[in-house]
């Protein structure tokens, strides 16, 4: 007989992006010890936009599930979730869907945005009450708007509508909750200036749809007879990923995560939003011990992406070799005393006034960390931050950090990197549920980059 291995206590989170969904189980020591990642294919909803297929979804979550705690290499001491916010499950008195997990993207009707505006004190006052931008759909709480109105049969059948993170651990708990770290993001639900819920939502019925709110750090019981985990109450994704670092670091940073989206989120920085800010795709977010994070938002990735396709097409050249691309000083030197125009978006720009791709592609960057220049400094200013950690896709890019750490020469600039931030901050929340070690300090791995470098 051979000796029978000890089952290895483990957290399983799923970490659901709108293109990736991903299934890891962490060990006590926050290593990855499996991983699983899908890809649904997108469906529609009944106006034929695209959304998420929550029936593949739903299946997956079990599916993945059943299969770890099939294998007796791991222990699962508690599960826990993270996902893209500004999405609501619908769910009726039995706990099934009754709508499609509508896309954050669709269209919101122009007369109804009219409608809540006019009846609540005007965008620019609501919206500074709620740190929300006017975002249509974006504002998840406006998707409840719009079925009030326009399907009000719909809206009688909804016992709870559950943020996307919620309904993900309500599968697996059987207990329906809210948690601030979905309802404080972009929502147009919340009342920062009174700390609860905005008043249209009592006046419109809405409250009674929305389950109690439960710190973002609680766990309950899984529904499962004879099973001893815990289940999270779920995590809005960007939320989640501020949590290692909250964890780790205690002077006072920003944390540039960057993505589809660059978001420059300042847990240091609690004073109200002005209409300027608001205009300017700053918001707040609730962090998952409910205090104010203030953010502010650009959509560089997603621009990055659709430039370098430009370029390359341009010159002929193909997108991958873009992805690491050397930093040089030189160019950057030609560039910035080249004539300025007023032109800040490299969209505008004329690929033909480059002599080679790499040229431009540093133009890209240069753009890219201007405008970031701007949009951190909205959450900067005026507050004690010392450092900036850069995550996610940027902090690679030797070009970007290398600028940013110029444009911000009073601040020490960091690449972080550290596996799954998101997966790794939903574990961390809810640490003392299943892990026996103390919290960890070793899991964010920095690299400086300094100006001095660059004067040579």
């Amino acid at each position: 007989m051979g000796v029978k291995m000890k089952a290895i206590p483990v957290i399983a989170i799923f970490d659901v992006g709108k293109t990736n969904k991903k299934l890891f189980l962490f060990d006590e020591n926050y290593k990855i010890v499996f991983e699983r990642s899908a890809r649904f294919t997108e469906t529609v909803d009944e106006d034929g936009d695209p959304c998420e297929n929550l029936e593949s979804l739903r299946l997956s979550v079990f599916d993945s599930l059943r299969e770890v705690f099939r294998n007796p290499a791991f222990e699962i001491k508690s599960i826990n979730f993270a996902t893209y916010g500004a999405s609501f499950v619908y769910i009726d008195e039995a706990g099934n869907p009754l709508a499609p997990l509508y896309n954050y993207l669709k269209a919101y009707p122009e007369e109804l945005t009219e409608q809540f505006y006019n009846a609540y004190g005007g965008k620019e006052a609501f919206s500074n009450l709620t740190a929300s931008p006017v975002l249509g759909s974006l504002n998840s709480g406006m998707q409840l708007y719009r079925i009030k109105y326009e399907n009000p049969d719909l809206f009688k059948r909804i016992k709870y509508a559950l943020h996307l993170p919620q309904y993900l651990s309500y599968l697996i708990s059987g207990e329906a909750y809210s948690d601030l770290t979905s309802i404080g993001c972009h929502t147009n639900l919340w009342d920062f200036t009174k700390s609860t819920y905005h008043e249209w939502v009592k006046k419109e019925g809405i409250l009674e749809k929305l389950a109690p709110i439960v710190p973002s750090n609680s766990v309950m019981p899984a529904a499962f007879p004879g099973n001893n985990y815990a289940v999270g109450a779920g995590f809005h994704d960007s939320s989640a990923a501020l949590v290692p670092y909250l964890v780790n670091f205690h002077e006072p940073f920003i944390l540039l995560s960057t993505g589809t989206w660059c978001i420059s989120l300042n847990p240091f920085n609690a004073s109200p939003l002005t209409a300027e800010e608001l205009e300017n795709d700053c918001l707040c977010y609730l962090q998952y011990e409910g205090k104010l994070v203030k953010a502010s938002r650009l959509f560089s990735g997603y621009e990055h992406e659709q430039q370098v396709k430009r370029i390359a097409a341009h010159f002929g050249t193909d997108i991958i070799t873009y992805r690491s691309v050397p930093y040089d000083p030189k160019i950057i030197e030609e560039l910035e005393h080249k004539p300025q125009s007023d032109i800040t978006s490299f969209a505008e720009r004329n690929l033909a006034d480059y002599s080679s791709d790499i040229i431009a592609y540093h133009q890209l960057v240069l753009d890219l960390v201007n405008l970031q220049y701007i949009a951190t400094n909205r959450v900067l200013k005026g507050t004690k931050v010392k450092r900036i950690f850069v995550d996610g896709g940027f902090s690679k890019n030797a070009i970007f950090m290398n600028l940013l750490a110029i444009a911000f020469p009073e601040l020490e600039v960091f690449a972080a990197f550290m596996a799954q931030a998101t997966a790794v901050g939903a574990a961390l929340a809810i640490h003392k549920s299943w892990n026996t070690k103390p919290l960890p300090n070793d899991i964010i791995e920095l690299k400086y980059y300094s100006v001095v470098q660059h004067q040579n």
